[in-house]
């Protein structure tokens, strides 16, 4: 399946009526945002963030060698991502960055859209300036421990979980127990079977499963749970711990978004930290002069918890607050790719950036596609619809077909109000000659009203009913493109389409733009 094989269309985010009010402000530049973050993106904010952004050549190698380290679970590395881990040494090489949780089998399929948008951006920048050398990079979200939001995906409508008992950071886990998902799948999948029985946790997995799938790309996955990369958070750790500075700043940006009629996307903590070990990953609160790490027996005095994170920055892990912060201490970073509540609470970070000198990058909108396989393309076609009509409700598709097949709208209002009228006309008649029969007219009207009301409903199931194969035809092909109601992204995974398109990730690539901050929609041919 290549784009040649495909009609490409783009809409506006707006008309697929599926993106929030702040990122439709967002991308028509509404000046109500301007305040929320730095740069928008265009070629020419890319050239001004490069003057800006500062990473020196320290960090760099400590970089280089955290990442070579983590490519040493890798056998084979791709020669596009060996050259762009040599290339993070230049000082005239920059990241754009994406991230996104270990998913097991990649979760939904916007972990790929991220990825690839994160490829394309990087390819346009290299165009625009040749001088510079751009890689793609995909932050692994490896100390979240919300096993649950991770540890399953749908497939071919079907969910598969991979059940454990281990706790703690999701990247440390052992891959033991995800033979028996490999097992129960219909099929099998080669990269994701040598990746979940050779490597010896999630982390590697997913860093083998991106390198399988992206490598030819160049695309470089970094762990941030690494004690050297650690020491550049230290001061951020230590200003966290004492003076719980981006919460209050947080909170001052909230205020600004709700006053401008913005919902928070996320929320603050006193202090944005957990406190990080084998098993374990657990807030870190203040409880008067102590702190403490909450489920544990662990307590600091303010001296033994800054001294703990000078000796051991490991085992302090940023939350959502603090995490994008430490991306851009540890990258060259020029801008990061996130879905639409991502964007969002990267809008309530800005002041944070500012108190710690950190240039805050570009944030950009993930690409969105619709891909319309040829069946379905088929039957939209036999419906005379075409793709942006399918983002409509399936109600008002009902109505729009019943216009095409000739059908006058159900709709018995005219004839309730006639009723109305002449009910009125009865009742003052009624009222001039006994007024006690004005009760009993308004009984013999709401009787009227009730029988046209049924008929009404009898009128609908009949017309539905003569038309109901059409009307199951637009029902499946709603669940096919929209399942459970959602756009296909956020439901279906990878395989789902790779299974019958090998090509699907190189077509993406083709047809990704991800300056031109439109929906694609892939409708094969």
């Amino acid at each position: 399946m290549e784009v040649t094989d495909m009609k490409i269309s783009k809409v506006t985010y707006a008309a697929t009526g599926a993106f929030s009010q702040t990122i439709a402000d967002y991308l028509a530049q509404n000046e109500k945002m301007q305040a929320f973050y730095h740069r928008f993106p265009t070629l020419e904010a890319f050239e001004e963030q490069i003057k800006e952004k500062t990473f020196d050549k320290a960090q760099r190698h400590t970089l280089y060698l955290a990442l070579q380290e983590q490519y040493g679970s890798v056998a084979d590395i791709h020669p596009a991502v060996q050259q762009h881990l040599e290339l993070l040494q230049q000082p005239n090489t920059y990241t754009v960055t994406t991230g996104h949780q270990l998913n097991i089998f990649t979760g939904p399929l916007y972990f790929v859209y991220k990825i690839v948008t994160a490829i394309n951006t990087c390819r346009q920048l290299k165009a625009a300036y040749p001088d510079y050398n751009f890689v793609p990079v995909y932050w692994m979200a490896t100390e979240d421990h919300d096993f649950a939001e991770i540890n399953h995906f749908n497939l071919f409508g079907k969910r598969y979980t991979w059940e454990s008992e281990q706790k703690g950071a999701v990247g440390r886990f052992a891959t033991a127990g995800l033979d028996k998902v490999l097992e129960e799948l219909p099929e099998a999948f080669p990269v994701f079977e040598e990746a979940y029985r050779n490597s010896k946790t999630l982390a590697d997995a997913t860093r083998a499963i991106t390198h399988a799938l992206f490598g030819e790309y160049g695309l470089v996955s970094i762990d941030g749970d690494h004690a050297e990369l650690k020491k550049a958070l230290i001061p951020v750790v230590e200003k966290e711990l004492t003076e719980q500075l981006s919460n209050r700043l947080v909170e001052e940006t909230n205020v600004q978004l709700e006053q401008l009629g913005y919902r928070p996307q996320v929320f603050s903590r006193e202090i944005n930290l957990f406190y990080l070990q084998e098993g374990m990953r657990e807030r870190i609160v203040q409880e008067g002069d102590r702190y403490s790490v909450l489920n544990t027996d662990l307590s600091f005095t303010q001296q033994e918890i800054l001294q703990e994170a000078q000796e051991h920055p490991e085992r302090f892990s940023p939350n959502v607050i603090l995490r994008p912060l430490y991306e851009e201490l540890v990258l060259p970073n020029l801008a990061y790719i996130g879905g639409g509540a991502e964007v969002a609470y990267w809008f309530q970070l800005c002041k944070v950036f500012e108190a710690h000198q950190v240039t805050f990058p570009i944030i950009m909108l993930r690409n969105s596609a619709l891909y319309i396989s040829k069946p379905n393309a088929t039957r939209m076609h036999k419906l005379g619809l075409q793709p942006l009509d399918l983002f409509q409700d399936y109600q008002e598709l009902k109505k729009k077909l019943s216009a095409q097949l000739h059908e006058v709208e159900l709709d018995l209002e005219t004839q309730r109000k006639a009723v109305a009228r002449a009910f009125k006309e009865v009742e003052e008649l009624a009222a001039g000659i006994d007024p006690t029969l004005v009760k009993a007219v308004a009984a013999e009207q709401q009787k009227a009203n009730n029988s046209l009301q049924m008929l009404e409903k009898k009128l609908a199931k009949a017309r539905d009913s003569k038309h109901e194969q059409t009307f199951k035809q637009l029902e499946n092909l709603k669940d096919k493109l929209f399942p459970n109601g959602s756009l296909q992204e956020r439901q279906d995974n990878l395989l789902s389409y790779q299974t019958n398109h090998p090509n699907f990730i190189p077509a993406l690539v083709e047809a990704f733009d991800p300056l031109e901050f439109k929906f694609t929609i892939l409708e094969e041919e």
